[in-house]
């Protein structure tokens, strides 16, 4: 039957398969005042500002870290992250949740602090163009590509390369420092 429908023998899977490599999803977000994306397969969730802890002496781009369900989060500031000074927290801003790959090999779940989350958007292959080239000393590593949908442009961020490999290994160090299990648990030592 799908033969009939389709023509020349072409199975209606081949077809969504084929259609579904045409077009990529990305969630869209502001930070200070630019538009940038990501894979939706990327993002794990999006939530809303909690109670952040700083942690004193880290790069300026760190945020925190929250309590995501019993697990320690680190909060990058993806302004602070790309030199555009610090995010304002407003009524839109919002953390994205997205897991990047250590250099060990795991995985880690970081947030990202944006200004604002704006849409799910799919973009044409063809309008997508490699990450431009800005001369020597500049580092593009964390741009993807660059993705048009009609008149508006999006930077496409590659969340693997928005942080170094030594920034990574950091955030995990953190991480670990404050997970509830590398902590003391008062009540056993007590009970000694």
């Amino acid at each position: 039957m799908a033969e009939l429908i389709t023509g020349y023998g072409i199975d209606l899977e081949e077809i969504k398969d084929s259609a579904d490599e045409l077009f990529t999803q990305y969630l869209t977000f502001n930070i200070a005042g630019k538009k940038f994306a990501v894979s939706i397969l990327d993002v794990n969730e999006i939530i809303e500002i909690s109670d952040m802890t700083e942690v004193p002496m880290m790069p300026d781009f760190i945020r925190g870290v929250i309590n995501l369900r019993g697990e320690v989060v680190t909060v990058i500031d993806l302004a602070a992250r790309m030199a555009k000074g610090y995010s304002e927290i407003g009524k839109r801003s919002c953390i994205v949740l997205v897991e990047i790959t250590q250099p060990a090999g795991g995985k880690q779940v970081i947030g990202m602090l944006v200004d604002a989350v704006n849409e799910i958007v799919e973009i044409e292959q063809s309008n997508i163009q490699p990450a431009p080239s800005m001369g020597e000393g500049v580092n593009t590593d964390f741009i993807q590509a660059l993705g048009r949908v009609d008149d508006l442009f999006f930077i496409l961020l590659d969340i693997n390369h928005v942080l170094s490999r030594e920034q990574v290994q950091l955030l995990e160090q953190m991480e670990n420092a404050y997970e509830p299990s590398s902590r003391v648990d008062k009540k056993a030592v007590e009970t000694e």
